[in-house]
């Protein structure tokens, strides 16, 4: 009975809900200093019809802090749930943002950026992320451990990734492009190549969530008690979903005169840009448990949510296109897959002896930056 009393006062389950509401914002406002850029919330509203450059600069960073408090609300809730459910709560949430960007791209008709941001996602998780995760965690420490297991369980999962853009960029190479033939074979292959995906995932909850849940429990018991209730937790989830989605809408819609004002391509934009906006949920909560030394719950979030991406995320927006009548494929150019095929292997043998330290983090950042500028340089396809 004292247990429980000690557990109601420190969640703040009040018997006064206004007291419980108001302390609950409190704590969610003030979460981060970041969150002072919210102001650029209701101003990207003002001026969305302004110039390209203004709009889609002005919803980019509204999106920011929208993103973090997206990754403070799934962190509150993760809390409660272990850092299993936690991992995969902020990549799930987190992606949301990408999602949400990527459908609404995909009904405007931009399948390359749609391409590029998928592919863009998965590279900054596992280079950006992940690189900023061992070098801010190795600042503060020699040596990071975490569960080699899970971490090339996870890596090994992203082959198949990597496979369902390889066999359909070899497929168009050996059959040739202008192929009406080839080409619906390839939408064809990649709507039943998305289905496959799917099936892949769910079997991955299943092990990551029920059989194998061992390998991706965090050793050390968590010291921090939640400071939001529950139900204020999954409601400010959904606002802020809403907030993402709208401001989305007008980031997509400005892209095209941004990639004519600023003399930018459009991959690079949808491959380095977007998955900045996309991912800042899962990279800032990622680097937050680094620099508390919890590596296991930094390699979920980072991993799991390339992971998401590939096997979750790109499969239903090909399948959203097929509902919607657009030639979403997993064909990207044999350039892009060969640079995602690279950066699976990197990553992989950086993780395999389960740990970490700053230079690892800084060679992943390293091949972050030299695939920027291939991506800047490269010329449309």
């Amino acid at each position: 009975m004292n247990e429980r009393e000690h557990l109601l006062s420190h969640h703040h389950f009040d018997d006064d809900r206004e007291i419980t509401f108001i302390s609950s914002f409190k704590h969610t406002m003030c979460s981060s200093k970041f969150n002072w850029l919210l102001v650029f919330v209701p101003i990207a509203l003002i001026f969305s019809h302004a110039s390209p450059s203004v709009v889609f600069t002005l919803n980019f960073i509204a999106i920011m802090p929208l993103a973090k408090l997206l990754s403070f609300a799934t962190e509150e809730i993760a809390l409660r749930s272990g850092s299993v459910i936690g991992s995969l709560l902020n990549a799930t949430f987190g992606n949301a943002v990408e999602l949400i960007l990527g459908m609404i791209a995909l009904k405007e008709g931009l399948v390359r950026v749609v391409q590029a941001s998928i592919l863009g996602s998965i590279l900054s998780n596992l280079l950006l992320v992940l690189g900023c995760c061992f070098l801010a965690g190795g600042i503060g420490c020699s040596e990071q451990s975490f569960n080699s297991t899970a971490a090339q369980t996870s890596t090994s999962l992203l082959g198949i990734t990597s496979l369902s853009l390889l066999i359909p960029a070899a497929f168009s190479a050996t059959t040739g492009r202008n192929d009406l033939e080839a080409e619906n074979g390839i939408i064809n292959l990649s709507h039943g190549t998305a289905i496959i995906l799917l099936i892949v995932y769910a079997l991955y909850l299943v092990f990551q969530l029920k059989t194998h849940t061992e390998l991706f429990e965090d050793d050390e018991p968590e010291e921090e008690e939640p400071s939001t209730t529950l139900t204020f937790s999954v409601i400010s989830l959904l606002v802020i979903a809403l907030f993402i989605a709208v401001h989305a809408e007008y980031l997509v819609g400005a892209i095209e005169g941004v990639v004519d004002a600023w003399g930018l391509n459009e991959t690079f934009v949808g491959l380095i840009i977007l998955p900045i906006v996309g991912n800042a949920a899962e990279h800032v909560g990622a680097v937050t448990f680094a620099m508390k030394n919890k590596m296991n719950l930094c390699i979920g979030i980072a991993v799991s949510s390339s992971l998401q991406i590939g096997l979750l995320v790109s499969p239903v927006l090909v399948l959203t296109g097929w509902m919607i009548d657009v030639p979403m494929t997993f064909f990207f150019e044999l350039f892009e897959t060969v640079v995602l095929f690279a950066s699976v292997l990197v990553v992989n043998y950086l993780i395999q002896d389960g740990k970490s330290n700053w230079l690892e983090g800084s060679l992943l950042l390293a091949c972050y930056a030299i695939v920027a500028m291939a991506f800047y340089y490269h010329p449309v396809v």
